[in-house]
């Protein structure tokens, strides 16, 4: 199935089966695919747009194995090199590397070198296409800095699964643009660096009483921080979270934990006054409707109450605006009143109610995306990215399934990231006779003398550790690895590394 195509336009729609073997109904709009549902909230220009996007990007990894196809079945032909080169220019947008083209006369074609560094090259491409979107994402992240700080919060930091189908998590599942406030990373089940984190709170802090940017030391704003783990409802004990053996409950208890630790430690070391809010999103990689646990008065959450996405779509499907928007803010409070194992202590505070409603609008909107391009739940319900991404990440590539990405400052730190990723791309691509394409990438301060220079070093000190950890893969020649820094400045050009 074509990637990101109008429902539409579909000709036809497979309705994916469950687990037990039965058709799937989707959760937020029973008619699919036999006939859309449409929303007052959705914005219908943003999921065009976003389609676009999604397509240009994709395609230009989705036509390289039927171009190397073309290429092998060429033989040994007298203008093997021109032929190849003008199936690669005409479909792939950039040449093959001519050595590698010009030894195929003594082994054969050298596909998994060709492959490799299609790859890279349409990353680089990727980037270099979609860097001027940035700077309007950062023109609009000074409205989400603006809601931010009316909802209280003085800085948010999220992290998710490095599972490539959240790779799409900010500016597709939650609609949240490039942002001075916001800091994204992703690890391997949610299990995101707590002592990390509270640097990065610090940090926050110390600048709020230097600077009294966004807000000064004694305005009573919050650091939120954010956990988003991940399940599949088509077939939950399979495609879920790979670093949890696809058990969602272990997920969510994870995530949970680690946000408990990050509080704790905070104010452990700097009091109660230390003000932190805390946040649990679950996300269904089969529709990418999410599910927010909501706060009790006291901050804390529960695994038992949570306001369900899809739910409220489907509930408000056919209300106006103003309707649906009052029943979500609704659902919202209606949610703290449960009891049992899910009950809390009350509401939570003003701002983090309206936090959570402009989060659960965002997302009607992806869910109608997926129905809109997918007939309702993605074709890829499993793993399908294109390469490994290591490091601080591509702010310019942020598509479901694109990469799994792996944030790490050193290999052993990042190992077990590292190797749930790995475990992926055997079965993707080792097994399919396809290398590992592996991009190492950090970014730098420019404003910082030497700065550059030091991150090179890193970068190529991860590229051996990296050699060295998976040296059957390499020495089979089913690893490779590409090297870029980019200046932290958000649209800065990629500057390739050589790794020796």
């Amino acid at each position: 199935m074509p990637m990101a195509r109008q429902f539409s336009q579909a000709e036809h729609v497979q309705v994916p089966q469950q687990a037990d073997g039965k058709p799937a109904v989707h959760p937020a709009c029973a008619s699919l695919p036999a006939r859309q549902c449409h929303h007052a909230l959705v914005n219908k220009a943003e999921n065009d747009r976003l389609a676009r996007c999604e397509a240009s990007i994709k395609r230009r990894f989705d036509e390289i194995v039927p171009v190397l196809k073309e290429v092998a079945a060429l033989g040994a032909s007298r203008d093997f090199t021109e032929q190849a080169n003008r199936l690669a220019e005409q479909h792939l947008g950039h040449p093959f590397p001519e050595a590698v083209l010009e030894r195929s006369w003594i082994h054969g074609v050298d596909v998994p070198t060709l492959y490799s560094s299609s790859v890279f090259s349409a990353l680089t491409a990727g980037v270099e296409q979609f860097s001027q979107r940035i700077h309007q994402e950062l023109a609009d992240g000074q409205s989400l800095d603006a809601l931010l700080v009316d909802c209280g919060f003085h800085a948010v930091n999220v992290s998710a699964c490095a599972d490539g189908r959240l790779k799409g998590l900010f500016p597709y599942i939650l609609r949240l643009p490039a942002s001075d406030l916001l800091r994204r990373s992703a690890f391997a089940g949610t299990l995101f660096d707590v002592e990390d984190d509270i640097l990065d709170w610090q940090a926050a802090e110390l600048r709020r009483f230097r600077e009294g940017y966004p807000s000064t030391s004694d305005s009573g704003t919050r650091y939120l921080k954010v956990a988003v783990y991940h399940g599949s409802s088509l077939d939950p004990t399979h495609q879920g979270c790979a670093a949890h053996q696809s058990n969602e409950k272990v997920a969510m208890e994870a995530a949970l934990e680690r946000l408990q630790q990050f509080r704790q430690g905070i104010e452990n070391a700097f009091c109660c006054g230390a003000s932190t809010d805390i946040l649990l999103i679950g996300l269904d990689t089969d529709t990418d409707a999410i599910r927010i646990h909501v706060p009790d008065s006291r901050g804390d959450l529960s695994l038992f109450r949570f306001v369900d996405n899809a739910e409220l779509y489907k509930k408000t499907l056919g209300m106006n605006a103003d309707q649906a928007r009052l029943t979500i803010y609704e659902a919202i409070e209606n949610v703290s009143d449960v009891g049992g194992w899910g009950q809390g202590v009350g509401k939570p505070h003003d701002g983090m109610r309206r936090l959570m409603a402009n989060l659960l609008i965002n997302n009607l909107s992806q869910i109608e995306y997926v129905a809109e391009n997918y007939g309702g739940w993605y074709p890829d319900k499993g793993h399908g990215e294109r390469f490994i991404s290591i490091g601080d990440g591509f702010q310019e590539l942020q598509v479901r399934n694109l990469a799994y990405f792996a944030r790490l400052d050193t290999v052993e730190e990042g190992a077990a990231d590292l190797d749930v990723g790995v475990k992926i791309f055997r079965h993707l691509n080792v097994e399919q006779g396809l290398p590992i394409p592996m991009a190492i990438h950090y970014s730098y301060d420019a404003n910082v003398p030497g700065h550059r220079e030091r991150i090179i070093i890193k970068l190529q000190r991860v590229a051996a550790a990296i050699r060295a950890r998976y040296s059957d893969l390499l020495s089979a020649g089913m690893l490779y690895l590409h090297g870029s820094i980019q200046n932290q400045k958000l649209g800065s050009p990629l500057e390739e590394v050589p790794l020796p």
